[in-house]
């Protein structure tokens, strides 16, 4: 529908309202940039080693380590490593692909619940890295973990749980499943981390498990994302206490962008009941309208044809 999808491009894909995937993506390649040019520093600096010493003082401390102890040591690398890249082709293709599902995530379940399930999908596979690097028999993994696959593994997971049949490109014979983009993540994942050890491997799983059980329990009306939202809500009343008072009522934010003159009788579908249901698509995705409201928008979208 025209009028759904202009006003969820606008608030989704463009970075309004506080997009959620806006700032991830934002986020990730800040750091991969920052990380690039003190690479590029350390390389400039000292004539041999220096990937060595950028490893040991720089990338060390962002990475998650296998090692217990190391860990122990570096706690916070538990979340630094969801956003730690220092390969190109890596970081284009963790972003492309974050883009793709957390788009698809947002639109199906709504703007707010992207960062709860990355963080969750990170977590997960942190913990599945590190207890397998150190109990499976055999195994002993003294290597480190990097990247935001995890999380992309529980974003696309909870996408697909929640609408297997959602179609993509729908010009193309009537669209692709998502279930069909989910497969070809997977096999692409699968080839690029054949060479880096069975706990890196579980780490994906563990992003992806986390994915499936957040949607699971999303789809049970159970929301694991619900005290994060409230922590937020909290913090930013802490640092911007007159904004519960700035809050403009639905007539001030809208009347004034209306096309038509006031007291105009026309047709109950208006510019207002319209945005309003554009925001509770970008909150809480466009399951959570109901039969009539679905209809309304259709009938707006016909109305603007």
């Amino acid at each position: 529908m025209a009028v759904m999808e202009q006003g969820k491009r606008s608030k989704m894909l463009l970075g309004e309202d506080n997009n959620a995937l806006t700032w991830l993506i934002i986020v990730n390649a800040a750091v991969f940039v920052v990380l690039l040019f003190t690479r590029i520093v350390y390389l400039l600096s000292y004539d041999n080693g220096q990937d060595a010493l950028f490893n040991a003082q720089i990338f060390s401390w962002l990475a998650l380590p296998a090692s217990t102890s190391q860990l122990l040591t570096h706690p916070w690398t538990i979340f630094t490593y969801m956003f730690t890249h220092v390969d190109v082709w890596k970081v284009i293709g963790s972003l492309l692909w974050l883009w793709a599902f957390g788009y698809m995530l947002q639109d199906l379940s709504g703007n707010k619940r992207l960062v709860p399930v990355y963080l969750y999908g990170g977590i997960a596979g942190a913990v599945f890295f590190v207890v397998s690097a150190n109990l499976l028999p055999g195994l002993h993994h003294t290597g480190s973990l990097s990247g935001a696959v995890p999380s992309l593994m529980a974003i696309a997971v909870a996408a697909t749980t929640l609408a297997p049949r959602f179609r993509l490109f729908t010009m193309i014979n009537g669209g692709i499943p998502l279930w069909i983009v989910m497969v070809v993540f997977v096999i692409i994942d699968i080839t690029g981390i054949a060479k880096e050890g069975l706990a890196v491997a579980l780490s994906h799983v563990g992003g992806a498990f986390i994915g499936f059980i957040y949607a699971w329990q999303l789809k049970k009306g159970n929301d694991w994302g619900e005290w994060m939202y409230n922590l937020v809500d909290k913090v930013d009343g802490l640092f911007n206490p007159e904004k519960k008072y700035n809050k403009k009522s639905s007539a001030q934010k809208h009347f004034y962008k209306a096309s038509r003159t006031p007291f105009e009788k026309r047709s109950n579908i208006t510019p207002q009941r319209v945005d309003d249901l554009l925001d509770k698509i970008n909150s809480n995705g466009y399951n959570s309208l109901t039969d009539e409201e679905k209809e309304f928008l259709k009938r707006a979208s016909e109305q603007q044809n």
